[in-house]
């Protein structure tokens, strides 16, 4: 095929860059051979990016396009599309939850109506799951915190390159993993005070509650209700219910974990308040190291730490910054200009704070 440069404004989703595309930067904002998405364009968009290389058909023929208001009319239209889904997911969860709790059975094609459409969703568009804890609350929390789950087990099952049918069960069951709350008394699930020692080890038994829910559930793979039921186990042999360690551990128990642990941190819940989405990944990875496998926590940083060169920056001093250069051995530390002074700084050396939060375009 031949290249040819067009007006951004002509720019399709799903056409492919010729060549790589940069922005006074070190690397490419956008490398060759990428196929353009929603995301991509709010990229040259920042940028202000006028003409891009694509390749074109020999015929000469161009593929007729939209223009940028109708792209930015699409990407509202997604959105809004996936967050109903999300909330209606959500009031539908919540049912079959106190149905649980009077006894009642797993209906898994209602599982599955209320998760596939927005499975289908994230695993095109991974920036869904960015705002996942903003639509959280702390009285729904455990809802939320379900279906989050899911989503973020799905979208990590794919980078770590399972096919779709992987990743669609890793989503039901990661959705599923606390099912088994609706089995502790709500008094000690809702306790925003500190646990007794006999609540603590009732919370504890969760994963136990949720196995005996979905074990004959014909629908979910073996290796899945294994996964529910080990997804509070830690490589060390330090989680919960038996303590088993390294091997005995499958890696989809693994997936469900890491996404458990990084919904609940970045999440405002009744007893806790939200951290930022870089300090959790930088605890789960250093402070909890040995508790997780480092190739399913390296998939989390991929998915929610590839910061693009340019990218504005809020620190956790409250001081606003671009991300000048990534250091790939430190995603989450990346080198950065304080806007405020132009100096830069190492935030790999200097650990003193860290990035709180990406600045959105409207916040500029």
């Amino acid at each position: 095929m031949e290249t040819t440069h067009i007006n951004v404004k002509e720019l399709n989703v799903g056409q492919m860059i010729a060549d790589n595309i940069f922005a006074n930067t070190q690397y490419p904002i956008i490398s060759k051979d990428t196929k353009i998405t929603y995301e991509h364009l709010h990229i040259l968009d920042v940028f202000n990016i006028k003409l891009v290389p694509v390749y074109q058909e020999t015929s000469g023929k161009i593929k007729a396009v939209d223009t940028v208001e109708n792209n930015s009319i699409q990407f509202i239209e997604r959105v809004a599309s996936f967050e109903k889904a999300y909330a209606d997911a959500i009031q539908q969860f919540k049912k079959e939850f106190f149905n649980w709790e009077s006894g009642a059975k797993i209906d898994m094609t209602k599982i599955r109506g209320m998760v596939i459409p927005l499975i289908e969703q994230v695993l095109e568009d991974r920036s869904y799951i960015f705002d996942l804890n903003s639509y959280s609350n702390p009285q729904d929390y455990l809802y939320h915190h379900c279906i989050a789950t899911g989503l973020i087990a799905s979208i990590m099952a794919q980078k770590l390159g399972y096919e779709k049918g992987i990743c669609i069960q890793m989503a039901i069951a990661g959705t599923l993993a606390d099912c088994g709350m609706a089995k502790i008394p709500a008094k000690i699930r809702d306790k925003t005070s500190k646990l007794t020692p006999q609540e603590f080890k009732e919370i504890r038994q969760h994963p136990v509650h949720s196995f005996v829910l979905v074990k004959d559930l014909a629908a979910l793979k073996g290796e899945m209700k294994k996964a529910i039921f080990q997804h509070h186990e830690r490589l060390n042999g330090s989680g919960y219910p038996k303590g088993v360690k390294n091997e005995d551990i499958s890696i989809y128990s693994q997936i469900i974990a890491v996404a458990d642990v990084y919904h609940a941190m970045t999440s405002e819940r009744l007893y806790s308040e939200k951290k930022a989405t870089f300090q959790v990944i930088e605890m789960i990875k250093e402070s909890e190291f040995g508790k997780f496998d480092i190739k399913v926590v390296n998939a989390l940083i991929a998915i929610v730490a590839d910061l693009p060169i340019g990218t504005k920056v809020e620190l956790s001093n409250k001081e606003r910054a671009e991300v000048m250069f990534i250091n790939k051995y430190a995603p989450t530390r990346p080198l950065v200009k304080i806007t405020r002074t132009d100096e830069i700084i190492d935030l790999a050396t200097v650990r003193s704070f860290y990035i709180s939060r990406v600045i959105t375009k409207n916040e500029d």
